[in-house]
């Protein structure tokens, strides 16, 4: 759809019948769907469903990221103009991106989220479409992880975060998002060996045989070499991204749970995702951007980039490329 063609659209949000393709509307009008994708739960054709998980009932700290999903979809409205930087193809242009909405579950029962938020992500794996979650905190992850690998079988797992959330809880009915993957290596849906951590700046008394690249290591190898070491770790296996926010620097980053300084930069992560291009990638989470706690959509803006980069990175090894 070419620019000048912008003034005769109306809110594509609803009325896309493509779901391929850039679009040209006013970002600051119209529903705040992701990169103004249409909305529907009819997933018959598309690649990829961007769905929100609105919790964050699991928190250690400061609440707020129930509200990330419909912040990350706002920011989200200024990059669909434009294919992404660097990439040298158009991922909106080639797969069929939705907009599937949000889970529905009841705040109020919050021992039956699990399951709830598990059988909503398998319905949309049953559907043929790959998964890209906004969130919400980061136990939501742990049921995502339950639903890909009851697909994929045993997963390697990029984690980009501040915190391990290795810490033991072998109280499998607890809900809290400082243990999930405590409770996915336990459970067997990762392999530790072939998963890998980025950007740890808290201490962990036992990383359980995952690996672990602290933020300093980061700074001072560079993110290049970061990017080559994750992906000699992940090689080939069906591998899922979840990349808390808080990964990223307070500067870069204000707007979430548990800051931690010393943090990666913006750059820093925009580097190392997209050097990652080639791995197996099957689904992914961007989590716990707080919006009550940011500054002017910045962390907002660096999650629906990172969100982007996750659709970029599942749709270059569909295109059969790889980078050496």
């Amino acid at each position: 759809m070419a620019l000048e063609d912008a003034k005769t659209q109306v809110d594509q949000a609803f009325t896309r019948a493509d779901a391929r393709g850039l679009s040209y509307e006013n970002a600051f009008g119209g529903a705040v769907s992701f990169l103004r994708r249409r909305y529907t739960k009819d997933l018959s054709g598309a690649d990829i469903a961007v769905t929100g998980v609105p919790f964050d009932q699991a928190v250690t700290h400061r609440t707020g990221a129930r509200f990330g999903p419909r912040a990350i979809r706002e920011a989200s409205c200024l990059q669909p103009y434009d294919p992404p930087y660097g990439w040298g193809y158009d991922p909106l242009g080639e797969f069929a991106v939705v907009d599937a909405g949000d889970v529905a579950f009841d705040y109020a029962k919050t021992s039956e989220f699990p399951a709830t938020l598990q059988a909503h992500a398998a319905g949309i794996l049953a559907q043929g479409a790959a998964m890209v979650t906004l969130g919400g905190d980061h136990f939501i992850t742990l049921p995502l992880l339950r639903a890909h690998a009851a697909k994929y079988g045993p997963l390697s797992v990029i984690q980009f975060d501040a915190h391990s959330d290795l810490w033991q809880d072998d109280d499998f009915d607890r809900i809290d998002h400082g243990t999930f993957l405590y409770k996915a290596v336990k459970l067997g849906l990762i392999d530790p060996a072939a998963s890998v951590q980025v950007g740890i700046r808290t201490e962990t008394p036992d990383y359980l045989g995952v690996n672990m690249i602290d933020a300093r290591t980061v700074h001072e190898q560079g993110a290049a070499a970061i990017a080559a070491r994750v992906r000699a770790i992940v090689g080939d296996r069906p591998t899922y991204i979840t990349f808390d926010i808080d990964c990223l620097d307070p500067a870069f980053a204000p707007g979430t749970g548990t800051p931690v300084w010393g943090g990666l930069s913006s750059a820093q992560a925009a580097i190392i995702l997209r050097d990652l291009a080639g791995i197996n990638l099957v689904g992914g989470d961007v989590v716990e951007v707080s919006p009550p706690y940011d500054h002017g959509l910045i962390t907002a803006v660096a999650g629906a980039h990172v969100a982007m980069e996750l659709i970029a990175l599942w749709g270059w090894t569909r295109r059969g490329q790889s980078r050496a």
